[in-house]
């Protein structure tokens, strides 16, 4: 293992492309995506099957251990001119154009300037995961991630180091396997995406950094465990590691706060920090990970927990979590855990009181962000009608002629359907009867639309009429009307089922909020001190401007209307090598 020192590419690696004058596909290179309506019924299949083969075959697929035959590199960034270094931390952000290009935006400018400060572009960015959605594929990555990047900043900025961009996979990278991550990501060592270039041969990286601070990222693979090859690529960065350094931990997920309702999810995590870093003694300062789709941080006395996915995805409320965690929790049946230790949430971003305001927004934006879905309850409520009215017209008085073929296999469809949509976990977690009941109770009321359907439609004339018009009656008038009223349905029980933290992410999934973005803007100073900006973005834009006569390392696109980023919060400042260990 070497440590490799940062490099500037020569002038042969750099190509120049052609800014563009419009939005056509063809002059950007990429075709701007819409959202992803993440309740579409295909979507929802495809994406579930994929994830099943994920855990039921993930073993076969994964290529950690083949990353054993690569490259195994430590970055070293700690040289600059002043002893200082700007860093930039995003993720999940390949979603929809408008809200991953505001964020890639913001990242790519020289400067930004925000409450009366200027804080300058990182010379490093790093990307913590979901760089595409929903599917990983070179499809994918080049329209939802790669083309709106390289639009952001097309070029190297003239007369100044380039930056560097790391990443690190995330649930939806692994999909394929990685197959497309390393390809993007880790295929050359001249790799670059617009003006970022790319330096990471693995899927895991270790970065020295200035003032005795490291960075490692680690990839869990859907949290399950971390590989040999990775432990032994770490152990051997660590060697270099001594007690007077701090480190700055990116993991895939924020399995501090996922650890409150399954307390194994910190395991992996906690074993890092116990086998590899704690034998160094140096100091684990900031614990930061996307794939909740929100700001979030929780303070400790030992270090920052923070939760950061706002780059382009969907927002995810935070009126769910909790004021306060232990981590590792004490629940975790891990004899040789690390000692427990408490962090109470200082600030979210939305604020829970937003996110729950917001949530009442899924009677509107449900059925309008995701028409495949209204259809599909439409068709099941009005084939569930149809066949309750006809066994219900049929009736001479015996209770078994309610019980059809037809009916019983949709009732059965139904229920199904709505206790899987609500996503039990196994008998042996905690509150794991929720989902059931929920997902139960919801079913029941389902089933109890179609019964009132199938009330008035026997009491309606147009039944009598000549085949085919009753059927005609039923797809034009019945399917729309139902549709909507089932539809309206499904956001009352999301609604009430997030108030018991079931299917909280699929009450801001089916709304698809592009507001509410975020991401970090990190100092490492010379004296050691780190600060962390933590940036939000209230509006994204949805208007823009080609600039074809812009500068080579200016945006192709830029906002009609200016984006406003604020701080969520005060700068959060974490001390320096003098600072007394806890």
């Amino acid at each position: 293992m070497s440590i490799v020192p940062r490099q500037e590419p020569a002038e042969s690696e750099l190509t120049v492309p052609a800014r563009p004058a419009s939005m056509d596909p063809h002059e950007l290179g990429f075709a701007p995506k819409r959202p992803i309506g993440w309740l579409a019924p295909l979507l929802l299949l495809s994406t579930g099957l994929r994830a099943l083969l994920a855990i039921l075959f993930g073993a076969y697929l994964d290529k950690r251990e083949l990353q054993n035959a690569l490259d195994d590199d430590v970055f070293d960034h700690s040289s600059t001119a002043d002893g200082e270094l700007w860093l930039d931390y995003v993720a999940d952000l390949g979603d929809g154009f408008d809200a991953t290009y505001s964020v890639a935006y913001l990242l790519a400018q020289p400067e930004l300037e925000v409450a009366g400060e200027r804080l300058p572009r990182g010379r490093l960015l790093l990307m913590g995961g979901d760089q595409v959605y929903p599917l990983a594929s070179g499809d994918g990555y080049e329209n939802r991630m790669k083309g709106p990047y390289r639009a952001a900043l097309p070029e190297a900025p003239a007369g100044l180091p380039r930056p560097t961009l790391f990443a690190l996979p995330g649930n939806h990278d692994w999909y394929d396997g990685l197959t497309a991550f390393l390809r993007l990501f880790a295929r050359r060592k001249d790799g670059h995406i617009g003006g970022w270039r790319t330096e990471q041969r693995r899927s895991y990286f270790a970065v020295k950094l200035p003032a005795n601070w490291w960075l490692f990222a680690v990839d869990e693979q859907f949290g399950a465990y971390i590989d040999d090859p990775q432990l032994l690529y770490f152990e051997r960065a660590a060697a270099r590691v001594g007690p007077d350094d701090r480190v700055i931990l990116m993991t895939p997920s924020p399995t501090w706060v996922k650890a409150a309702d399954a307390p194994e999810k910190y395991d992996a995590v906690d074993y890092f920090i116990r086998t590899i870093l704690a034998p160094t003694r140096a100091h684990v300062r900031v614990l930061v990970s996307g794939d909740l789709h929100h700001y979030a941080r929780y303070t400790g006395e030992d270090r920052e927990l923070i939760t950061c996915g706002g780059g382009g995805a969907y927002l995810v409320g935070t009126q769910n979590l909790p004021d306060e965690l232990t981590v590792p929790p004490k629940e975790t049946l891990t004899r040789s855990k690390s000692r427990s230790r408490s962090y109470r949430l200082e600030r979210s971003f939305p604020d829970a009181a937003t996110s729950r305001r917001w949530s009442w927004g899924v009677f509107h934006r449900l059925p309008r962000r995701n028409a495949g879905f209204a259809t599909m309850l439409g068709i099941i409520q009005t084939l569930t009608m149809l066949a309750m009215a006809g066994a219900g017209a049929e009736n001479d008085g015996s209770i078994q002629r309610l019980f059809t073929i037809p009916l019983v296999l949709m009732l059965v469809i139904i229920m199904a359907a709505t206790v899987l949509f609500a996503q039990p976990p196994g008998a042996s977690a905690a509150k794991h009867a929720r989902h059931w009941i929920l997902g139960l109770l919801h079913g029941f009321a389902q089933i109890g639309l179609a019964a009132a359907g199938a009330f008035v439609w026997l009491r309606l004339d147009f039944r009598e009429w000549p085949w085919p018009w009753p059927l005609v009656v039923a797809v034009v008038v019945y399917g729309p009307l139902i549709a909507i009223l089932s539809t309206q349905l499904t956001a009352l029980y999301l609604l009430i089922a997030s108030r018991f933290g079931v299917n909280v992410n699929e009450l801001f999934a089916g709304q698809g909020i592009e507001d509410g973005k975020s991401f970090l803007r990190m100092h490492i100073g010379a004296d050691g001190t780190l600060t962390i900006h933590p940036i939000g973005l209230q509006k994204v834009c949805h208007d823009w401007v080609p600039d074809p006569q812009g500068a080579p390392q200016s945006p192709w696109l830029r906002p009609k209307t200016p984006l406003t980023p604020h701080r969520i919060e005060p700068p959060v400042r974490v001390a320096g090598p003098d600072a007394d260990r806890p």
